[in-house]
């Protein structure tokens, strides 16, 4: 199986030699394509500063990170732009739409980068839209929109490009059960049939056991992986818990 991003010891430090921070320690691990990974841990534990440094937002102090076989931590200039633009989705937590564009404009704003034909985008727009179910907001704007269907759009924005690795920072965070639900319902069908390759930091167990592995965080290092299998959804949520107990209570409470 092809291997989509590679973390090789990488150490994140803050702050200056008299009060230094350590965010990450020493961490690696690999994601092979079509994989659907969950990052866990409290608030502090390192989660958003990994996710940072993989999406190029923030550099490494030291190690290295590779996408696609490319060492990002290397990349400057339009190269940086160059591999954010093509091998990156990202999706966030307050969805980050522009409020002057329709869903479809958003999405499509992508592909326009990209040079895309008009009819390459609205080929595209209309086959994505179709698979998360946003075909009837497409003409709408943000605010006429629900939390769920924004994030929706965001998702569609962010998978359009056919990027190498999707990005996902706590992306039920501002969402109702029901909208959550139904946006990670669309998570496992996009790494599911169409072999999208995710990356999601989150906090709640619930949203983690729709992935197919979950990476536990502790004190910026690894504590703990455990993989789905052949297990329900319902046992791995299960599972989950029990690490979460592990670490020391309900991450929900301390994020």
């Amino acid at each position: 199986m092809k291997n989509i991003l590679k973390i090789d010891k990488i150490e994140k430090y803050y702050g200056s030699k008299s009060s230094l921070t350590k965010a990450i320690d020493n961490i690696s691990f690999e994601v092979d394509e079509g994989e659907f990974v969950a990052i866990m841990g409290a608030s502090g534990s390192g989660k958003t500063t990994l996710l940072n440094c993989i999406s190029t937002i923030d550099k490494v102090t030291s190690g290295h990170i590779y996408v696609d076989g490319m060492d990002i931590t290397k990349l400057k200039g339009n190269d940086l732009n160059k591999f954010r633009r093509e091998k990156l989705g990202f999706i966030f937590q307050d969805f980050n739409l522009l409020d002057t564009l329709t869903a479809y404009e958003n999405i499509a704003l992508a592909l326009s980068i990209q040079n895309k034909s008009y009819k390459e985008i609205e080929e595209s727009i209309q086959d994505i839209s179709a698979k998360l179910n946003i075909s009837d907001v497409l003409a709408k704007y943000p605010y006429q929109m629900s939390g769920g269907q924004k994030q929706r759009v965001a998702s569609a924005r962010a998978i359009i490009t056919k990027p190498s690795l999707v990005l996902a920072d706590e992306p039920t965070g501002a969402l109702d059960s029901k909208s959550a639900k139904m946006l990670l319902e669309s998570f496992q069908y996009l790494n599911e049939l169409m072999q999208t390759t995710i990356l999601m930091v989150t906090h709640d167990s619930f949203s983690a056991s729709y992935a197919s592995r979950v990476i536990f965080i502790k004190d910026g290092k690894i504590f703990h992986e455990i993989r789905k299998g052949n297990a329900s959804r319902k046992e791995f949520f299960d599972k989950i818990i029990d690490v979460v107990t592990l670490l020391g209570g309900d991450l929900n409470e301390v994020s």
